[in-house]
């Protein structure tokens, strides 16, 4: 094979992630210093609560009694004035349905609903139906909301009829692990990041379905959550805006958050993450490359390029072990390699560190995690091949007859 070819392909491989990082750092620092922050303080609190819009915070629940004992006290003390509480039980086989009944008894604001285990997103729509607001929150059972967070998303929204739904900023709450921590850094330095930067276009390619809110008219004008697809929460974002309406992240909204803290768990996560992305994008390429969503093209294509990315990756690497073991021969341009690998450690150094000192303005400490952290950057880009890898063909060998509906040009969303 051309050794100019290789070079090139090395080159890109190596140069794609820092690219992307130097842009994510670019990007996100121009929303942080010209966007984030500049709406000012919410003034609900203040207010008479019938002026206050209603807000049905929606909690799906499946076999979570473990949790809601500590979860819903929080949910009751939030600041916000004018809420309800809406727990959907999707057919629990634990005591979950007793626990949400007893506290309904002890509450007028708190909803509890029923149903045979069918997911989340029936679950949601389920509570959509009964839900009083006129925005919709939803968050997970064993999420702990920030007690001024709706606040600050009914601000985004209600600033601006454009948007369509905004999504908060979780943080994650199990840090007493290696991986725990190394996810504080992941959720700052890469996820923050990216919404931020995906935020200047107001384009965002997932809400985080353990914190967003949604404007319910818009929710009943889509038709709700899609209940075929394996993540709800990205179909439902690129259902939105395919719909013409746009999404907001507001990074004052915390919602603390448990994660994996083994790398199975981790694993699992990130595969269904990757084949559920896979299933929208196959799902929304009529709809995408219409005029009215071009908005939507670079980060579309973004995509794309990211899934090229890590075909190439992986194939080189396989060339150069196999190169490696049956000719003995290793790495040619050594000089080119360390160039690249050095390009790549200072730009994640310096994506690391900046938004590490963004998120610190929300919460104290975090800088304590750029040290330990500073090489996860690389675990996710590896993780993120692999689950790429992986999920993309499950998610077109899912259900054949699916792609064939979805990828109709004459289906609309």
């Amino acid at each position: 094979m051309n050794q100019q070819f290789l070079e090139a392909v090395s080159i890109f491989v190596f140069m794609y992630p820092a690219g992307m990082a130097i842009y994510w750092v670019t990007a996100s620092l121009c929303y942080y210093l010209f966007m984030e922050g500049k709406l000012g303080q919410p003034t609900f609190q203040q207010m008479p609560k019938e002026r206050v819009p209603m807000v049905s915070i929606m909690v799906p629940c499946y076999n979570e009694g473990d949790n809601l004992d500590e979860a819903i006290p929080y949910l009751l003390q939030l600041r916000y004035p004018n809420y309800e509480l809406i727990f959907i039980n999707d057919g629990s086989k634990d005591n979950t349905g007793e626990i949400i009944d007893r506290w309904a008894k002890a509450d007028k604001r708190i909803v509890a609903l029923h149903q045979e285990n069918q997911g989340k997103a029936s679950a949601l729509n389920h509570g959509l139906l009964v839900a009083k607001g006129e925005y919709v929150a939803c968050i997970d059972g064993d999420a702990v909301l920030d007690f001024d967070a709706i606040d600050y998303m009914v601000q985004s929204l209600e600033l601006n009829r454009a948007y369509g739904a905004v999504t908060g900023n979780p943080r994650v709450r199990n840090r007493s692990t290696i991986l725990g921590r190394l996810q504080v850094s992941e959720f700052s330095s890469i996820i923050g990041l990216i919404k931020r930067a995906q935020s200047l276009m107001g384009t965002i390619f997932t809400v985080s379905g353990v914190c967003c809110l949604f404007r319910k008219d818009v929710m009943e004008e889509i038709g709700g959550w899609s209940t075929n697809m394996i993540t709800e929460d990205i179909d439902v974002s690129w259902k939105i805006q395919t719909a013409g309406y746009n999404i907001m992240y507001e990074p004052r909204a915390l919602c603390w958050v448990l994660m994996p803290e083994r790398l199975y768990g981790l694993y699992k996560q990130r595969l269904r993450w990757a084949q559920g992305g896979a299933e929208t994008i196959i799902k929304y390429f009529p709809q995408v490359w219409r005029w009215k969503n071009r908005r939507l093209w670079p980060m579309y294509a973004e995509y794309f390029v990211t899934a090229t990315w890590a075909i190439l990756l992986i194939a080189l690497v396989a060339l150069a072990l196999y190169r490696k073991i049956t000719l003995g021969i290793g790495i040619q341009n050594m000089e080119l390699f360390e160039t690249n690998i050095s390009i790549m450690f200072f730009s994640f150094f310096l994506q690391c560190l900046l938004s590490l000192y963004i998120d610190s303005r929300y919460e104290k400490g975090l800088i304590q995690y750029g040290i330990s952290c500073i090489w996860y950057p690389y675990v996710y880009w590896l993780l993120n091949t692999v689950t790429l890898l992986v999920g993309i063909p499950k998610a077109i060998f899912r259900n054949k007859s699916k792609l064939a509906v979805w990828t109709s040009p004459d289906r609309g969303v």
